[in-house]
């Protein structure tokens, strides 16, 4: 019996034996080979560059809606609900988030009020290097001034001028910087303390406070904005105006090759015929929906994500222990054993994910947040919109700060837009206990009676995923001891 042709073998099939003349290839074969060179190195160089991608979709999504400048900082005032398409961001704090750039405006100081919890990451997201060592990218709460507030200094690559006495020294390797910026707040109804302390911090160039900008706060609650990464041809455009931003301090060379193989280099021209044009654009969208595929992966390379041996909840530092909270990882996701970078790894976190950094991962209780991730129910199948489910959280949830289950989109990884202000449910809604002290969440189209108050709904036609936060994890949740139920499918 012979085997049913595959397509994508027969394309394979065609490429691998396209003629030659001669020994030589034809000019047709020639031109569909240079075509086929080009796709691969853009699809390639799209799937390396997702941490920038990342962060340009949500710098340049920002600034068309808010504006730029190292003085203007979005505050998601109201909590950010899923008008701001962005990955996976958490509806239970209070946001603000800015893009500076060090080669333009220079060095410059942040000053930040007590009670933060941020971070400062460069255009990769990697945690900034904290002068002395101790400390990556973080502020307030987890990082040097432990939650005291104080003045931060942003250095760009290669700074050798004199670095003044009374600052924070965070030493990037990009001139593009995001800053990452959290407030807790008590009381889902009284917003208003938690938005003011971010309100507080200032952002100045060091050699000019005088002149600075006025700060501005424009509240981004409520707002139209995509700050999700781009995934057409365009984004080879943003690349271009990184490279040229940042130069031989964006890469290695080898990934400067990268980007000029496909034409992008700092200082020349990139303008593409109509022809190359439509192959960049085939490749970007070909390549984002190759990220989708590995972001949706429980085991890549060799390693299973999930937390529990028993359980379909992910994380890729689910091995993290106390001591080496990181796991087969240093902060940019290079394998500590062997020094390589774990591309599909860093691909998984990027297409759904952004920010990292000790303080987020610390295992020290009462401090960073746990994460677990449900693409699927107890079974393995995909979420459906259309199918009810129940989550049972058993008594004692291990969270000091605050626990919730937030929905996104199946599609882009942005907050489900289910009719609701905001896509979650957590300990500040105050879900009905049942008697024995557990909770039990529904997801679905319609609430079970009786049950409202612990519902959050789902849209009927379209693929999700949710997100277990644990904030301020106890003993219980480092190790392992609490552990709740997967995503059950309700009959």
């Amino acid at each position: 019996m012979t085997e049913k042709a595959n397509p994508e073998s027969s394309r394979f099939e065609v490429l691998a034996n396209l003629p030659f003349a001669e020994n030589r290839p034809t000019m047709e074969t020639a031109q569909t080979l240079r075509d086929e060179l080009l796709f691969q190195r853009a699809t390639q160089t799209y799937l390396w560059a997702m941490p920038l991608i990342n962060t340009l979709g949500m710098k340049y999504g920002s600034e068309k809606v808010f504006g730029e400048g190292y003085n203007v900082l979005p505050i998601w005032k109201k909590r950010l609900d899923a008008k701001t398409l962005v990955t996976t961001p958490n509806s239970d704090v209070i946001y603000a988030m800015s893009y500076v750039d060090l080669g333009k405006d220079g060095p410059l100081v942040f000053e930040a009020p007590p009670m933060l919890q941020g971070i400062l990451l460069d255009a990769w997201q990697r945690p900034i290097p904290v002068d002395g060592g101790k400390f990556f990218g973080d502020v307030g709460l987890p990082g040097p001034d432990a939650g005291k507030g104080g003045k931060f200094l942003l250095l760009p690559p290669g700074y050798t001028g004199e670095v003044p006495e009374g600052y924070f020294v965070y030493r990037s390797a990009t001139n593009n910087v995001f800053v990452f910026l959290r407030s807790f707040y008590q009381d889902p109804n009284n917003l208003t303390p938690a938005v003011e302390r971010v309100e507080q911090a200032k952002i100045y160039p060091l050699n000019g406070k005088a002149d600075a900008k006025p700060m501005k706060f424009p509240d981004a609650s409520g707002v139209p904005a995509n700050m999700l990464p781009v995934s057409d041809g365009s984004v080879f455009d943003q690349l271009k105006l990184l490279v040229d931003s940042e130069g031989s301090d964006l890469a290695s060379p080898d990934g400067l090759g990268m980007l000029a193989s496909i034409g992008i280099i700092k200082g020349q021209p990139f303008n593409p015929d109509e022809h190359t044009r439509q192959i960049l654009d085939w490749a970007a969208k070909t390549a984002y929906k190759m990220s989708r595929v590995i972001g949706f992966q429980s085991t890549v390379n060799g390693r299973s994500f999930r937390v529990y041996p028993d359980r379909n909840w992910l994380n890729p530092l689910a091995d993290g222990t106390p001591e080496n909270p990181s796991g087969p990882f240093d902060l940019g996701w290079r394998r500590k054993a062997g020094g390589y970078l774990d591309l599909d790894t860093r691909i998984w976190f990027f297409t759904d994910y952004y920010s990292f950094s000790p303080g987020m991962i610390s295992q020290i209780p009462g401090t960073g947040a746990k994460y677990m991730i449900g693409f699927t129910d107890s079974e393995g199948t995909p979420l459906s919109g259309d199918s009810n489910y129940s989550i049972d959280l058993p008594p004692n949830i291990p969270a000091a700060l605050f626990w919730s289950v937030t929905l996104y989109e199946a599609e882009n990884a942005s907050g489900l837009p289910n009719g609701r202000p905001l896509p979650s449910l957590g300990l500040k809604d105050n879900p009905v206990q049942n008697a024995d002290g557990s909770t039990t969440l529904y997801l679905g189209p319609k609430a079970p009676e009786g049950k409202e108050a612990n519902w959050l709904p789902s849209v009927p036609g379209r693929g999700y995923f949710a997100i277990l936060r644990l904030y301020g994890p106890t003993e219980a949740a480092i190790d392992k001891s609490w552990k709740p139920g997967d995503i059950e499918k309700m009959k």
